[in-house]
C-alpha cells in the first residue's frame, strides 16, 4: 500500500511539473466612441450652449433641461436658476448636492472654469469612486443666471467599467459650459415672437 501511495503521489508530481503558471493579466474593455460633433441648442430659455449630436435634449417647466446619451445609457440633468439677492445661497446648495456624495467618494475635484468676456463662471467637479455621479457642474453669470448639472449613468456605479464613459461625457460636458452663452431680456423677447 505505501508503495502505491507513493507511486501516485510521484506520478501526480511529474504530470503536474509541467508548464510554469502564471496569472492571468487584469484585462480591461476597449470602448470606443465617435469623435464629437456638436449642435448649437436655442430655447426659450435665457441661455443656449452646444451639445454633442449623439444626445437627445428634452426641456422641462422653469428652463431645466435633460440631456440624453442613449448609446452610453446616461443623462446629464441640468437645473436652471435665476438669481434674487441669492447668488451664495444657490451656489452653497449646488455644492452641498455635490459633496454629499464625500461619504462614498474617493475624492472630489474641482476645475474652475472662467470667461471675462462671455461672463461665464463655473466649476466642474469631477467625483471619483463607486457613486451616483460622477460628474457635476455649475455655471453662472453672477448676477442673474446660474445653470447646474449632474452625469448620471443607468447602472450600478462601478467607477473601473464606466469611467471611459465618464472621460468621454466630461469632454462633452466642458464643450457645454465652453460655449455657454446668457441671454438678455431683448434677446428672450425676440425669441418668444418669433
Amino acid at each position: 500500500m505505501r508503495n502505491f501511495c507513493t507511486a501516485i503521489y510521484l506520478a501526480f508530481m511529474l504530470v503536474s511539473c509541467g508548464k510554469e503558471t502564471l496569472p492571468k493579466p487584469t484585462s480591461y474593455l476597449k470602448l470606443q466612441y465617435p469623435d464629437p460633433t456638436y449642435q448649437k441648442i436655442e430655447s426659450d430659455c435665457p441661455y443656449s450652449f452646444e451639445i454633442s449630436k449623439l444626445a437627445n435634449i428634452n426641456f422641462k417647466n422653469n428652463c431645466a433641461a435633460s440631456i440624453e446619451y442613449p448609446q452610453l445609457k446616461a443623462t446629464i440633468f441640468i437645473t436652471y436658476r435665476t438669481i434674487n439677492n441669492n447668488l451664495n445661497d444657490i451656489l452653497k446648495e449646488v455644492e452641498k448636492l455635490t459633496f454629499e456624495h464625500t461619504l462614498k467618494a474617493d475624492a472630489i475635484n474641482a476645475i474652475p472654469y472662467e470667461n471675462l468676456e462671455k461672463r461665464v463662471f463655473g466649476k466642474l467637479y469631477h467625483i471619483e469612486g463607486n457613486v451616483a455621479t460622477n460628474i457635476q457642474f455649475r455655471a453662472t453669470d453672477s448676477v442673474n443666471h446660474v445653470l447646474s448639472g449632474a452625469l448620471y449613468f443607468y447602472v450600478r456605479p462601478n467607477y473601473d467599467s464606466i469611467l471611459p464613459a465618464v472621460k468621454y461625457v466630461e469632454k462633452d460636458i466642458i464643450h457645454l459650459i465652453e460655449t455657454l452663452k446668457w441671454k438678455n431680456r431683448k434677446q428672450l423677447n425676440l425669441n418668444t415672437q418669433k
